[in-house]
């Protein structure tokens, strides 16, 4: 993800799968504990729906949207921790797994 990115300007922003699928709107940024920098993005699926997290990294801002490189159908599978909170270390992981993604990176 574009590091110059202020997190705060990502809220509100239109989320789409990797297909060009609307997913739906981000609603909170959560920053890594060690850096301070933006790492999840809990994206509001819809009215009576849930928030679900998606990583920023590798995801991009194009124009005024977030793409998330990910199917739809994995992003609506993410495991739910609510929204609000911070997430722990273990919830990260979960994460981390469910995406595919390299812990360490």
């Amino acid at each position: 993800m574009q590091t110059d990115i202020d997190p705060r300007t990502l809220i509100g922003r239109k989320a789409f799968d990797l297909d060009g699928a609307k997913i739906g709107t981000v609603d909170e940024v959560y920053l890594d504990d060690a850096t301070g920098e933006p790492e999840w993005a809990a994206v509001r699926t819809g009215l009576f729906s849930r928030d679900v997290f998606v990583p920023l990294e590798p995801s991009e801002v194009v124009g005024d949207t977030l793409r998330v490189p990910y199917e739809r159908a994995l992003i609506k599978d993410a495991p739910d921790f609510g929204v609000g909170r911070h997430l722990s270390p273990e919830q990260e992981l979960q994460l981390y797994h469910h995406y595919g993604l390299d812990v360490t990176g």
